[in-house]
């Protein structure tokens, strides 16, 4: 399988032109990768674009690539949102890897009541950083197009705004809606999946969820982890939705 990197905008590239392949991306291709001139690489810009071709030139600082093959892909027609609460160790940073593989489009960091983890201050802004660079690198594993956005830390005003544009599933053990029911209900509509900490989402919060219309679903019969929460149910919409045929 040919390598994947990131690269600048290629929405401008044309067949037979060299693109080039810069920074920490190219030294990586270069001294861990071991990409050599003669090789296949891809390249995506992560906004739908990408490039196939042959590389001409590598060293830790650069990467040229001749164009062979050039394609452009439109985004997913219906949005899919990963609302995820922060969570103890590195199983809300698994939840993001895991999403980004399987499709997600945006993602949400979300300090529940029951955060164990918590972000305040200057780590805030570090945290999303993480996540930003943990999701570029599964987009890259997993060869994907589109780079998911990782946005600030939300609060509950901006996950009711969420519900004024997206059809919103809380993943909830005592949610009375069946999580395929619940994804029906949505027609067209772009849908986000709200996943709580270990603990659980507070009953305040549940309630809160309910009171701006998002759907308290049961997704299977037994209560999955934080961190495969979120991925299982963007599975499932994957399917629903028709994005995996």
């Amino acid at each position: 399988m040919a390598h994947f990197y990131l690269a600048d905008r290629l929405d401008g590239a044309a067949a037979g032109e060299l693109v080039r392949l810069e920074g920490a991306e190219a030294r990586h291709a270069a001294t861990v990768s071991r990409v050599r001139v003669g090789e296949s690489i891809v390249l995506g810009d992560g906004a739908g674009s990408v490039v196939r071709g042959t590389v001409e030139s590598a060293t830790s600082a650069l990467l040229e690539v001749r164009v062979g093959e050039i394609e452009r892909l439109e985004p997913p027609a219906r949005e899919l949102v990963l609302v995820q609460a922060l969570a103890k160790g590195d199983r809300d940073e698994l939840a993001v890897q895991a999403a980004t593989e399987l499709g997600v489009d945006r993602i949400i960091p979300w300090q529940a009541e029951r955060s164990i983890s918590r972000w305040s201050g200057p780590k805030a802004e570090r945290g999303r950083e993480r996540w930003q660079v943990i999701a570029r690198e599964a987009v890259k594993q997993s060869m994907r197009p589109w780079l998911p956005e990782v946005e600030p830390l939300a609060d509950a005003g901006r996950l009711a705004q969420l519900a004024l544009s997206h059809t919103v599933l809380v993943l909830e053990p005592t949610g009375t809606v069946a999580f395929a029911d619940a994804a029906a209900r949505a027609a067209d509509r772009p849908l986000a999946v709200v996943v709580g900490p270990e603990g659980g989402i507070a009953e305040r919060e549940l309630a809160a969820f309910a009171a701006g219309g998002a759907l308290l679903t049961r997704l299977g019969p037994g209560i999955l982890r934080t961190s495969t929460a979120g991925p299982a149910a963007l599975s499932a919409l994957a399917v629903l939705t028709g994005r995996w045929q």
